[in-house]
C-alpha cells in the first residue's frame, strides 16, 4: 500500500493488508451503481505525441522518487481516457467477467483512518506503523471503499479504488485496452504546457480558485473542507487540462504501465491526501510506486491504447 503521505520521505510499498488473510469463497452481490452511460468503456482523447521535457524542471521532488533531471523524451500518437475509470464502468468489467481484486482476494485493503466506516471498526487490523493514518480493514475492497458497511450508493462517477495494478491489467485486457507508459502519462497531463508544475501552470491556486482534489487542514487529523469531508470525487471535477484530461493531479493515484524498479509499478498523479506539508506529489513531475499486487482507498488508474488504424474508404473502422 501507498504510505502517502509521509513528511520528509517517498511513498512506500508494503503489500496487501493481509496477504496470509484465507480468501473468501465464491461472488459478492454486485454493489448499487447507476451506470453513468450505456457504453462499457468511452470515448477516449486522441493525442498527436511528440517531444516534451519531462521531469521536475523547479528541483521540488523527492531525489528518492528520481523525477530528475529534466529530459527531453518523445512519445507516438496514442489515446488516453480524459478521466480515470469510474465505479461504473469497473463495476460493468466485473459484471461480464466475475472478476474478483486482489484486496478481495486476500481478504482486505487499506482505509484512510477518517474515511472508515462506523460499522467497519470491528474489522481493523492494525495500522501501518510509519503512517498510522492507514489502517488495514478485513473486507475493504472497490465494493466497500471505506469497510464493511460502506457501498457505492451515488459514487458511480467516482473513480474506483482499492485496484491494484494487476485489477487494472485485468480491465485493460476485456476492455481492449492498456495502461499508459510514464512517459505518455506525463505528456498527456501536462496538456501541452512545457515545463510547468500542474497541468494548468505554476500557480497552484490561481487567483484563489481550487484545481484539484487534495488535502486541506492539518494532515492527517482534520479536513477544512465543508462538514469536514474528504476522499475522491466524481472523475470530472475540476477543470480539464489543455488535451481535455481531468484529475491528473489529486483525487486518486494512477497505475502506469512502467516498472519502478525490481517488484514494483509506477503510480501517478498524488491523491486526494496529498498536502504540502507532507507529500507534494501532486505535481504533474511527481512519481512513486507500489507492488503489483498493493490496494488503497486512494488508488485508481486511467487507461490508454495505441491510435486505431484508418479503416478502407467507405468502411468504419471498430
Amino acid at each position: 500500500m501507498s504510505a502517502c503521505c509521509t513528511p520528509g520521505r517517498p511513498c512506500t510499498a508494503a503489500g496487501p493488508a493481509s496477504a496470509t488473510l484465507a480468501s473468501a469463497t465464491g461472488l459478492l452481490p454486485l454493489p448499487r451503481v447507476r451506470p453513468a452511460a450505456p457504453e462499457a468503456h468511452p470515448a477516449m482523447v486522441e493525442l498527436p505525441g511528440g517531444a516534451f521535457r519531462m521531469g521536475d524542471a523547479f528541483g521540488e521532488g523527492y531525489h528518492a522518487d528520481r523525477e530528475g533531471p529534466v529530459r527531453e523524451v518523445t512519445v507516438a500518437p496514442f489515446a488516453i481516457d480524459a478521466t480515470a475509470v469510474t465505479n461504473a464502468r469497473y463495476a460493468a468489467f466485473v459484471a461480464a467477467t466475475g472478476h474478483r481484486t486482489d484486496a478481495e482476494r486476500f481478504g482486505s485493503s487499506y482505509v484512510f483512518h477518517l474515511l472508515l466506516h462506523p460499522a467497519a471498526r470491528r474489522h481493523v487490523q492494525g495500522r501501518v506503523a510509519q503512517a498510522p493514518w492507514w489502517l488495514g480493514v478485513s473486507g475493504a475492497s472497490w465494493r466497500a471503499p471505506e469497510g464493511p458497511g460502506s457501498d457505492l450508493d451515488g459514487r458511480a462517477d467516482h473513480p474506483v479504488v482499492h485496484v491494484s495494478h494487476n485489477d487494472a491489467l485485468a480491465y485493460c485486457a476485456w476492455a481492449g485496452l492498456r495502461l499508459p507508459t510514464e512517459a505518455e502519462w506525463e505528456y498527456a497531463a501536462r496538456g501541452g504546457l512545457d515545463g510547468a508544475r500542474y497541468p494548468w501552470g505554476d500557480d497552484f491556486t490561481p487567483d484563489g480558485r481550487e484545481m484539484c482534489n487534495t488535502w486541506l487542514g492539518r494532515f492527517p487529523h482534520r479536513s477544512d473542507r465543508p462538514g469536514g469531508r474528504t476522499g475522491t470525487l466524481p472523475v470530472t471535477a475540476y477543470e480539464p487540462n489543455g488535451f481535455g484530461l481531468h484529475n491528473t493531479s489529486g483525487n486518486v493515484w494512477e497505475w502506469a504501465a512502467d516498472p519502478y524498479g525490481p517488484g514494483e509499478y509506477v503510480i501517478r498523479g498524488g491523491s486526494y491526501l496529498c498536502h504540502a506539508s507532507y507529500c507534494n506529489r501532486y505535481r504533474v513531475a511527481a512519481r512513486s510506486h507500489n507492488t503489483p499486487d498493493s490496494s488503497t482507498g486512494h488508488g485508481g488508474f486511467r487507461c490508454a491504447r495505441d491510435p486505431r488504424t484508418p479503416a478502407p474508404e467507405g468502411r468504419t473502422a471498430p
